[in-house]
């Protein structure tokens, strides 16, 4: 059985050498990384199943790191904990909404921090058939099949359609910037302006009909998927 990979993403080498002992030590196969553009880079070769993620690095900052990951096609899904030594929750706050699963704040106990992964890693396995289908608040979305439907009926949606509400129900509830939204579900490449995400949302809501409010503006940052039974406040 293959190991868990584990990305050190740290410009600290003493920290680093630390962290790769101890992970190899418990079994984990380690990738390292001194830099946030390295970070990234070695996240999309490796495709590593955790990302431990400094927030002070070098050429890329952790955040910027964080959002480009999350908005990436094959790198989206993998488990991000950030290592930082800020304690201010704001600092918290704008690492979770940019998808982060868990934040550890140094100095840390090694042991508290394996603990932790160890446990994100239990609420990540499921049925690897099961996580090709997401469905919330009775909107399905079938990656097998490539087909989206609203309380059992069909939907038919757009490449980009399926892909855009592919993203924002993965993560229900967090706020996506229409910049990520574009490299998530238009491709990184796509030659398109920032509010060409607003035409592609204003499609998708006439395509929910009576659950068109399920995608909610938060003004002056972008678009989530509803996570709870009641419209925002935001909204």
């Amino acid at each position: 059985m293959p190991k868990t990979k584990v990305l050190v993403v740290e410009d600290d080498r003493s920290l680093v050498d630390v962290l790769t002992y101890n992970l190899k030590l418990a079994g984990y196969e380690v990738i390292v990384a001194t830099d946030g553009q390295d970070g990234i880079l070695q996240a999309q070769l490796k495709q590593p199943d955790i990302v431990l993620l400094d927030l002070m690095l070098p050429v890329v900052d952790g955040l910027d790191v964080c959002r480009r990951l999350r908005a990436g096609t094959d790198t989206r899904d993998m488990l991000i904990v950030m290592l930082t030594a800020k304690a201010e929750e704001s600092d918290e706050i704008v690492g979770f909404s940019l998808g982060a699963d868990d934040y550890v704040t140094k100095p840390f106990s090694v042991k508290v921090l394996l603990e932790r992964i160890k446990a994100l890693r239990r609420r990540r396995q499921v049925d690897p058939l099961t996580d090709e289908v997401t469905t919330k608040m009775g909107v399905t979305v079938d990656r097998r099949k490539h087909q989206a439907s609203l309380d059992g009926k069909s939907i038919s949606l757009t490449r980009s359609e399926f892909r855009l509400l592919d993203t924002l129900i993965r993560q229900s509830g967090r706020v996506f910037l229409r910049s990520e939204l574009i490299d998530a579900a238009l491709g990184d490449d796509a030659m398109v302006m920032e509010r060409t995400i607003d035409v592609h949302i204003r499609s998708l809501r006439r395509k929910l009909g009576k659950q068109a409010d399920l995608l909610e503006t938060v003004r002056g940052v972008g678009y989530r998927f509803r996570d709870t039974e009641e419209p925002s406040v935001d909204d």
